[in-house]
Formats: C-alpha cells, sequence, structure tokens
C-alpha cells in the first residue's frame, strides 16, 4: 500500500511554498535522455505524485501535453491554483492506478515520490501506460544537504544536519529507498535498458527562512508536530536563531546557496 503523507491543506500549502523545482542538472539529463532515446514526437508526458507541480511546471516548458497526478486532492488544488500554462492539467489518482490507456504515456516522470507508492504496483503501472520506446524519470533529492554562506558554510550545514536528524527520528520506513540512493526502485523498474545516477547535485540559491520552511515541509516533521507541537515549533524557531547567529545577519530573508545531490532512476521500454 501507498504511504499517504501529504494530505492535509495545511501541510500541502507548506510544500507548495517551500518545496523546490528539479535543478538544470536534472532537468538536463533527464531531456537528454528522452532526446537521446526516442523515435517518436514526446506528445503526452505523466509526472506521477506531483504534488502542487514543481517538477511538473519544467515538464511543460517542453513537451506538448503534461498531465501531473496525485492522491492528496490538497497538492492538486494548491497546483491549479498556481500560474500554469494550457498545456498542463492536474488529475487526482493513486500512482498505482492511473486513468490512461495502454501504451499511451510517451515520458513518465516522478519526483522525490517513487519512495512513497506500493512500488510493485507502480511498476505494472508503468509498463502498463508507457508506450515501447517511451521514457521513465524517477528521481529525489537525497539527505545529502550542504548549506554554502562565506566562509561559515561547515558550522551552517552542521546545525541543518543536527535539526535534520532530531527531525527524522520520525521517518516513515520508506526513506529506506532515499537513503539507499533508490536502488530497489532501479532494480524493480521492468525495463532491460535502464541507469541509475547517484551523483547529480543542485545549487539552489534560498534565503534562510526558506532553508527553515523546506525542513518544516518534510514528512517527519509533520509526524513531530503532531506527536509534540511545541517541541517541534521550538526546533525550527531555534534552527533559524543559530543559522542567523552564525552567519552574523538579522534577516531570514539573507540569500545563500543550499546545495543539494540527487538520485535519478532513467529507463527505455523496449520495442
Amino acid at each position: 500500500m501507498a504511504a499517504q503523507l501529504f494530505q492535509g491543506k495545511g501541510h500541502a500549502a507548506v510544500y507548495q511554498k517551500y518545496r523546490f523545482a528539479p535543478g538544470k542538472e536534472l532537468q538536463q539529463i533527464i531531456l537528454s535522455y528522452v532526446q537521446e532515446k526516442g523515435t517518436s514526437p514526446t506528445e503526452l508526458v505523466v509526472d506521477v505524485g506531483c504534488g502542487s507541480g514543481q517538477g511538473t511546471l519544467f515538464l511543460a516548458e517542453h513537451f506538448k501535453k503534461v498531465v501531473g497526478t496525485d492522491i492528496s486532492e490538497a497538492q492538486i488544488q494548491e497546483g491549479r491554483e498556481a500560474p500554469s500554462p494550457p498545456n498542463l492539467s492536474y488529475l487526482v489518482c493513486p500512482a498505482e492506478e492511473l486513468p490512461f490507456e495502454d501504451g499511451s504515456v510517451d515520458l513518465l516522470t516522478s519526483f522525490t515520490a517513487a519512495h512513497w507508492f506500493d512500488i510493485e504496483k507502480f511498476m505494472k503501472e508503468v509498463d502498463r501506460v508507457v508506450k515501447p520506446r517511451g521514457c521513465v524519470a524517477l528521481s529525489t533529492y537525497t539527505v545529502d544537504m550542504r548549506l554554502h554562506y562565506g566562509n561559515c558554510s561547515e558550522k551552517l550545514t552542521q546545525i541543518f544536519r543536527e535539526t535534520r536528524d532530531v527531525i527524522f527520528k520520525y521517518s516513515h520506513s520508506r526513506v529506506k529507498h532515499v537513503l539507499e540512493d533508490y536502488k530497489e526502485i532501479f532494480e524493480a523498474l521492468p525495463f532491460k535498458d535502464k541507469k541509475r545516477l547517484t551523483e547529480i547535485f543542485d545549487k539552489i540559491p534560498m534565503t534562510v527562512a526558506g532553508v527553515v520552511g523546506y525542513l518544516e515541509s518534510v514528512s517527519p516533521y509533520q509526524a513531530y508536530m503532531k506527536d509534540d507541537p511545541e517541541a517541534a515549533k521550538t526546533l525550527l524557531q531555534e534552527t533559524e536563531k543559530r543559522f542567523l547567529e552564525v552567519m552574523g545577519v538579522s534577516s531570514p530573508e539573507t540569500q545563500l546557496e543550499f546545495w543539494v545531490r540527487h538520485v535519478c532512476v532513467l529507463g527505455c521500454k523496449g520495442p
């Protein structure tokens, strides 16, 4: 059974505000792979577990028709309410029951979501809906994250990791797929032509408030909030305070760089 951890309206709003789109390197890897493998125009792209549409928007810039799907009505509503081009639409549905015809999808993607699915059932759907010579790109950012600002990058990264470690005590068991760099998901993809890239790096301009907001958006923090809301809120307040003190600034809108490592599983269905 798929894990459903991003359903509430409050969490969806935080997710929409603070989650970031796939970085330029990851975007280019996916686009280049599709171009390399494609034997026909890419007409239909489906982004599964799209959340509020951070990755779906990037796809709509490059392909004719893009559909984002997610099991959460609140997440889909956030995506629908955000500005988007006319070739992009959203559907509420489980990843394991996609409302597309057999062999109709040219490219199926999933950004930071596949580890929440019922992997066996999802892969059967992937095999069913992706057309011959169609492509799959399943990616996630990892917990390998660093903060960069002047000469205090190491201290900032240490504070971030200390906070993350407290929050991640509330992690769901499915996070193991991320910690293992999507190895099991790669092995489960039912295509012979496939590869797994584990060294994709992204440098994201972000404010201190944005980093704290990202921590608030992760599913373990939401579990922490349910268990001990005062402690959870205090943790993020103290984390922001520590960041600002180390940086020697007073505004949480101060910019820094958020360095993230991504993993991506790519596959092409046989003829």
